[in-house]
């Protein structure tokens, strides 16, 4: 069955382990994705994310521009296996070669400084996809907040009262105008409500569960759901633990589990219909114990969605053809 991935980390991943000196490209290496991997699960297509992490980066957009080299330089040595996407006609064209494709996306709108004229340099070097935040607040918008206290673990606690500055309101209008995908993953509750009120066309939370069933901030309330859904939307499964199932005991070894995945689809399909979710695995970007292993066992969601009760065309819905309904209306 193909598969279509909203998230993943690989790029900054290669790129820290490149600067350690640690062996390892896109063709193999040890992460969760690479393409003999992507090959053995059944891709047609994978985000590649530009994550950049605002509190490291002395200077962010340059850190964003040396992983579009990373990305480029991986693209180009392997034409004959992936080429990137930037229209949906690539999408089509790279599927009728056999070849897969890339999207490329960045994961924290702070990379632009709040300058309009850095996001249109990125869509023209083929981003398609952004989220507005990362954990951190920026010129855009606000996350969930993370509150740390001096004898417990940092704790995210959903922000229902900061969205959208007037910058960020700026960017997702033109964001839309381009044709760059607006992605909610990681925005706070209160911005997530400000982009249904400025935006008109679909958008995405490439990696972003069910509240109700693992209590996690940054996973989607029901009415969420039911609103991205009505929007044409869609909603990307995560397997990480923590967005999957809450945890009973600090001691309690993290595995993400197949069976959890498919319990967040059933609810999700019961809120919003079965056309509001996809996948958004968020592979190299987690540390889970996954019971797929990495990309080359996804399959094995499939087969637990079958015995669960899942259609083949539910199935090739989520697995594909939901998110390729919206890259067709936006790209």
């Amino acid at each position: 069955m193909k598969v279509v991935d909203m998230h993943c980390d690989t790029i900054s991943e290669l790129y820290e382990r490149r600067i350690k000196g640690e062996k390892g490209d896109i063709l193999s290496n040890r992460l969760h994705i690479d393409l003999e991997k992507m090959e053995k699960g059944d891709y047609l297509l994978q985000n590649f994310a530009l994550f950049t992490h605002l509190k490291r980066e002395e200077d962010p957009f340059a850190y964003a521009m040396r992983l579009v080299d990373v990305f480029y330089q991986e693209m180009e040595a392997h034409p004959d296996r992936i080429r990137v996407a930037k229209t949906w006609q690539d999408i089509e064209e790279n599927n009728r070669q056999g070849r897969m494709s890339a999207l490329l996306t960045i994961e924290e709108g702070g990379v632009c400084l709040g300058d309009l004229s850095l996001l249109r340099n990125f869509y023209r070097l083929g981003v398609r996809m952004m989220t507005l935040t990362w954990n951190f607040p920026n010129e855009l918008a606000y996350p969930n907040q993370i509150i740390s206290g001096n004898d417990r673990p940092p704790v995210c606690v959903a922000d229902t009262e900061h969205g959208l500055t007037d910058t960020g309101i700026e960017f997702v209008r033109e964001m839309e105008r381009l044709g760059m995908i607006v992605d909610i993953s990681h925005l706070g509750d209160r911005g997530i409500w400000d982009v249904f009120q400025y935006t008109k066309k679909p958008f995405v939370a490439s990696h972003s569960n069910a509240r109700a069933l693992a209590g996690h901030p940054r996973n989607l309330t029901d009415e969420m759901i039911r609103a991205l859904g009505e929007r044409g939307g869609v909603a990307g499964i995560n397997f990480c633990a923590a967005f999957l199932k809450d945890k009973e005991n600090d001691s309690e070894m993290v595995h993400s589990y197949c069976s959890d995945m498919v319990s967040h689809m059933k609810h999700m399909r019961q809120i919003g219909g079965i056309g509001c979710m996809g996948l958004g695995s968020d592979f190299d970007g987690i540390t889970s114990i996954l019971d797929m292993g990495d990309c080359s066992g996804i399959q094995l969601l499939a087969q637990e969605m079958e015995c669960q009760g899942f259609t083949v065309d539910e199935m090739e819905a989520v697995f594909s053809k939901n998110v390729l309904r919206v890259y067709r209306e936006l790209l």
